[in-house]
């Protein structure tokens, strides 16, 4: 036998029994512990959910103090709450999204179209981190039901601004939601915007008799009939747009007490109202009617403190002082 083939049988041989060494030895219950692999517990995905950072009572505009982000597991995010929209939540697409992704992807327009939508997306997704995201969008919002600290913020439960009920929601317990036309010059140039406090000033025209000539005399009055109320909306908006200095509309909306109501209601029969704006330094003071429309009775006629009799000749003339 030559050498060379004698070289390669030892070699084998050696290799052969190294092998079989090895193998006892992984088997062998005296021989060393094999290395348990031991899989790692992968953390279940969380979401961001909106809550309620402290116990929220119906009728209380949201503040961003008011509302909080909370990690949620994915698999217990309910479709109704309110995300960041950073993970995906089951049951949560939109329809739109569900039928585009329905339809067969064979048409070069569907693929463009579904190109523009993840540009969209994207877009949507870098606006909501520059500007807060879902959360900045309840900001304003009104409570309608009562939430826990803690407790995820559902629509069920709030009155966003353009929602219907939200002038009711928004109201102060026992106050009214009264509209009063307003023009450029009546409403202070435009400067009264929704949330600011003004005063209500009457203008009228009064009629007044003429003891030396022996008729009547008219000329036109004006007098504060409502003062520090707060300005609700102007036409149909309850806020003013980010950069709005100023908003022109033809009606105000004002909060006002029923009893206000009636006299505000008589006033706007009587003449035209103004709004005269408040600075934010005399807000604290009080609201509602003032003294001089609280001397005017409800059937439009002045009241005893604002009447004048005269007697000329044993005859008794009244004139009504303004």
């Amino acid at each position: 036998m030559k050498p060379a083939k004698i070289a390669v049988i030892c070699i084998a041989a050696v290799s052969a029994i190294g092998l079989a060494l090895v193998v006892r030895a992984m088997g062998s219950p005296g021989g060393a512990p094999a290395t348990t692999a031991v899989a790692a517990v992968e953390a279940p995905p969380m979401a961001k959910v909106l809550v309620a950072a402290k116990d929220l009572e119906p009728g209380k505009r949201l503040t961003d103090g008011d509302l909080a982000w909370k990690d949620w597991p994915v698999a217990e995010v309910n479709p109704v709450f309110i995300t960041d929209g950073s993970v995906p939540i089951p049951g949560a697409a939109a329809p739109a999204a569900q039928a585009a992704d329905a339809k067969p992807a064979d048409s070069k327009a569907a693929a463009v179209k579904r190109a523009e939508d993840a540009a969209a997306r994207v877009t949507r997704a870098a606006t909501d981190m520059a500007g807060g995201g879902a959360k900045a969008d309840y900001i304003g919002a009104v409570v309608r039901e009562p939430i826990l600290a803690g407790e995820p913020i559902v629509a069920r439960k709030i009155v966003r601004a353009g929602d219907s009920g939200y002038m009711a929601a928004y109201l102060e317990p026992g106050m009214r939601a009264m509209a009063i036309r307003v023009t450029v010059e009546t409403a202070a140039g435009g400067f009264i915007l929704p949330g600011d406090r003004a005063d209500v000033l009457l203008t009228r025209e009064v009629k007044l008799a003429n003891a030396v000539a022996g008729g009547e005399s008219t000329r036109f009055v004006s007098a504060t009939v409502m003062q520090n109320v707060k300005v609700l909306a102007i036409d149909q908006n309850t806020r003013a747009a980010e950069d709005a200095q100023a908003v022109v509309g033809a009606t105000a909306t004002l909060e006002v007490s029923g009893r206000d109501a009636e006299i505000l209601a008589l006033a706007k029969s009587e003449g035209e109202l103004s709004l005269v704006l408040r600075s934010y330094a005399d807000t604290a003071g009080p609201s509602g009617r003032t003294a001089a429309a609280t001397r005017r009775s409800p059937d439009g006629a002045a009241a005893a403190g604002n009447v004048v009799r005269v007697y000329r000749e044993g005859e008794a003339e009244t004139v009504a002082v303004p």
